[in-house]
């Protein structure tokens, strides 16, 4: 799994003033939970850039003050109009213990339905799953290759060592969408 620092100072003061203060001063007040207590602290907006604007999961170390904590993102809250980032709240991680996080679905091979004139529609694009932090994986693998037109892969039929898939099991992940080109094809061919 991919990690990334962030840079951090702990924050004495909170409340909504503190926070509105922060925020015009280009920082993002956040809170890790998890241990003993509940740690505040504040970054600079662009920190969280490389982590929030993106498909992928991260371990985050969190450098606050000296010293570092592995978390991962639980929460985000932005901003109804602007593109602003309010709040971050982080949860203090150790390679052992359960956390339940959306994963990056990516699709490989080339389907038997594709080949008929049928198009790849991804439904999920991530899905939540439950497991240790040693095995969060980058991203759900999925081999298309055996899909003719109108099947589909659902969460119930995906398996993978040491995690737990939390979505629905009747949800399709990925289907082979039967287009008016395949359906002209296949009606062409019964003639």
């Amino acid at each position: 799994m991919k990690s990334i620092s962030i840079k951090c100072t702990k924050r004495e003061v909170v409340g909504k003033k503190e926070a509105k203060r922060l925020r015009s001063l280009g920082l993002v007040p956040g809170v890790l939970y998890g241990g003993e207590e509940p740690i505040h602290f504040q970054a600079l907006e662009k920190e969280f850039k490389p982590l929030i604007y993106t498909p992928h999961v991260y371990l985050v170390d969190l450098d606050i003050d000296g010293t570092v904590y592995q978390s991962i993102i639980q929460d985000t809250q932005f901003h109804p109009v602007e593109e602003q980032l309010l709040h971050v709240d982080f949860l203090l991680t150790t390679d052992d213990k359960l956390v339940k996080v959306e994963i990056p679905v990516k699709t490989e091979g080339f389907a038997k339905g594709i080949r008929k004139g049928g198009k790849l529609k991804l439904n999920l694009r991530t899905l939540k799953v439950k497991t240790m932090v040693k095995y969060l994986p980058d991203f759900i693998s999925i081999n298309v290759d055996d899909l003719d037109l109108g099947q589909s892969y659902k969460v119930g039929s995906l398996v993978r060592e040491h995690l737990e898939f939390l979505n629905a099991k009747a949800v399709p992940v990925v289907t082979i969408m039967i287009t008016r080109a395949a359906k002209a094809a296949a009606g062409a061919g019964k003639k």
